[in-house]
């Protein structure tokens, strides 16, 4: 099952490049949704049945091809495998600009391969070749299949997002390398049980230091973010869906692979600096939110303070920490896609996302999509009994009481931060609300949600209620892992 869900939409994607290039965007879709379906059925299986995989890759260099699951990875792939059918499912009356069809809707199974395959992967090295191959299917979506309209801008957020994750992606291949080297193994199994041990303190700091650099290009973390709101901004709505839940989630799962499971003395010298900068970021992202005036870059910058949240449980250096880090990673992979696919469908009907130009209100003309907005803008404050709630309450508590070995001052004052950072988030959340939602105005028409687009909205403002109301299950799915890799504590 592992097998299949890598090799079915590597495989679809290849021929939709080579032999499919002539189909039309029907028949690609249609081709793209089996493919789609198949691998998330694949992946049920797998994450039900649990299998591993290990067969030699490069015997002279102890490589080799491992792949499993565990409760860490397991939300995640059902993550991606689920969006992957969503992405397809919501593009069906969307024909893409800029490009052929097959070549979209190839780009967008080649983003959900690389993404699994990070996932799955046992290796460090095997780790970071299925994490690179994820950049050039998304790089392709923003550069050629962005906003038609915008072509400057088009590459310039497509030169950004290639800049600025090379620069992440060669700090962390220099600490996997180092990592590897100074442990003798790529084995991230065998890596996170030996825990550092062998490997100097002084050494592990700089091995995890320039692991949380590069990674945190990849969430991104404050101040290395400026390549997200360009690329979200001109993404193509499925673009964006993929960007904002898969590919940011990628750097997080990144973060807990390899530092925090296998350098944790020298991560637990980092973890200060990670989570002063994920506060800085919860903060600097509500601000950007209060002024911005494109709505899709709104969300963008409401991401960048999401991820402040994840790091800062994820530095706490707690099991609570933790598991409220992998919580709202999933919790954002949900909202961010539920916002950007209301917010895609209102650029396409209004012809922009500006904030500062009247339109009709959502409430009066289209209901189906002021309710999902008004439900994704309530989960993303973080109201209670929606999705985003757990994540940022106990990343919170977390942070108020940190493990033994942070200091306490620090953690107890991002903590407070943090809660600031919430209350921007009501704000701008209400700002947007009020703008584009509330008010009486009735022109000019738009039409509602419906199909494909409603579908997929449908179901992600489900998911984000169910995980509100009934948080258990996820937190059970992750529990076991998070207590192997930070210990039975608190």
């Amino acid at each position: 099952m592992i097998l299949a869900s890598l090799v079915v939409p590597a495989a679809v994607a290849a021929w939709l490049l080579t032999a499919g290039r002539a189909l039309t965007h029907r028949a690609a879709n249609l081709l793209a949704t089996v493919a789609s379906v198949v691998t998330l059925a694949a992946v049920l299986t797998a994450v039900v049945a649990r299998p591993t995989v290990d067969r030699a890759w490069v015997p002279s260099l102890g490589l080799r091809w491992q792949f499993a699951v565990d409760g860490v990875s397991a939300p995640l792939l059902l993550l991606t495998a689920a969006l992957g059918v969503g992405v397809v499912l919501h593009t069906l009356d969307r024909p893409a600009a800029g490009g052929t069809p097959a070549a979209f809707h190839a780009c967008l199974l080649l983003v959900e391969f690389g993404a699994l395959a990070t996932f799955f992967a046992r290796d460090a090295v095997l780790f970071f070749v299925a994490f690179e191959l994820v950049l050039v299917p998304m790089w392709v979506l923003i550069s050629r299949f962005g906003d038609p309209h915008r072509p400057k801008a088009r590459t310039d957020a497509a030169g950004r997002f290639v800049l600025y994750t090379a620069f992440g992606s060669t700090l962390m291949l220099v600490g996997i390398l180092a990592l590897v080297a100074r442990a003798g193994t790529a084995d991230l199994d065998v890596l996170a049980q030996g825990g550092g041990r062998g490997i100097p303190v002084h050494t592990q700091v700089v091995i995890a230091a320039l692991l949380v650099a590069g990674l945190a290009v990849k969430v991104p973390i404050f101040p290395v973010h400026t390549w997200l709101p360009p690329a979200h901004t001109i993404a193509p709505t499925a673009g964006s869906v993929l960007l904002a839940a898969v590919l940011l989630k990628m750097g997080t799962y990144g973060l807990v692979r390899l530092p925090i499971a296998t350098l944790p003395e020298g991560f637990a010298r980092v973890a200060p600096v990670l989570a002063v900068l994920g506060a800085v970021g919860i903060i600097w992202g509500g601000l950007a939110c209060l002024v911005e005036r494109d709505l899709k870059r709104l969300v963008a910058y409401s991401s960048v303070a999401h991820m402040g949240f994840v790091a800062v449980g994820l530095a706490s250096g707690t099991r609570t920490g933790l598991q409220a880090a992998l919580f709202a990673n999933i919790a954002h992979g949900v909202i961010s896609a539920l916002l950007f696919v209301v917010v895609g469908g209102l650029k396409e009907r209004w012809g922009s996302a500006d904030l500062a130009t009247a339109r009709a209100a959502l409430r009066e003309i289209t209901p189906r999509l002021g309710f999902a907005l008004i439900v994704g803008l309530a989960a993303s404050l973080g109201l209670p009994g929606l999705a985003g709630f757990w994540g940022e309450f106990l990343g919170v508590y977390a942070a108020w009481s940190p493990g033994a070995d942070r200091p306490a001052v620090v953690f107890r004052t991002v903590a407070v931060v943090a809660v600031l950072g919430a209350v921007l988030a009501a704000a701008y959340s209400l700002r947007v609300a009020r703008t584009v939602w509330a008010g009486e105005r009735t022109e000019p028409f738009i039409a509602d949600s419906h199909d494909g687009e409603w579908d997929v909205a449908f179901v992600l403002v489900l998911v984000t209620v169910a995980l509100g109301v009934a948080p258990g299950p996820l937190l059970a799915m992750t529990s076991g892992a998070v207590a192997t890799i930070v210990g039975a504590g608190p």
